[in-house]
């Protein structure tokens, strides 16, 4: 299985953003990143009327769409992927980024915001191996300081390199 990190937090404590901080970041030291994001709400990432949604509606299991630049999947999954099956879905990179997801048993970056006023989550997830936030917790587990992109991209790629 490809080495996989959480970012895990509550809701609007900054885990997309903090990711989106991270990526140019992490790829700066020459690692190869991929995210999957997790939504508790279903989704539909497919256009109504354009051809790849009128396929899929009319009962294709999976339908892909390429263009020179990119492409995307779409499929219908009866349940909710487990880690094993979303990571073999993805190109091989030295790391994969899990955005929420905070109940799978994967190492973590807990992020935690003030001003969400929830509680921490490292008292009870034995999973949670940093914490990035904008203040500080009474514990021994690594603090990195919420708005510090280049301190916690160390962290990570210190990380995956003993990890290794």
């Amino acid at each position: 299985m490809q080495k996989v990190l959480g970012i895990a937090g509550w809701s609007g404590s900054g885990k997309t953003t903090l990711i989106g901080a991270l990526l140019p970041r992490l790829a700066a030291r020459g690692l190869t990143v991929s995210v999957i994001k997790h939504s508790h709400h279903d989704i539909e990432l497919d256009v109504a009327g354009k051809d790849s949604q009128r396929h899929r509606a009319s009962g294709a299991h999976e339908v892909m769409v390429v263009s020179p630049n990119r492409f995307g999947l779409f499929a219908e999954t009866p349940q909710a992927l487990t880690l094993e099956q979303q990571l073999s879905r993805l190109a091989a990179v030295d790391l994969v980024l899990l955005e929420g997801q905070k109940t799978l048993p994967v190492p973590r970056i807990e992020v935690h915001r003030t001003a969400c006023a929830k509680p921490w989550l490292y008292p009870d997830d034995p999973f949670v191996i940093a914490l990035a936030s904008d203040c500080a917790a009474e514990t021994d587990l690594p603090q990195l300081p919420l708005d510090d992109h280049a301190a916690i991209a160390d962290f990570i790629a210190n990380w995956l390199k003993d990890s290794a």
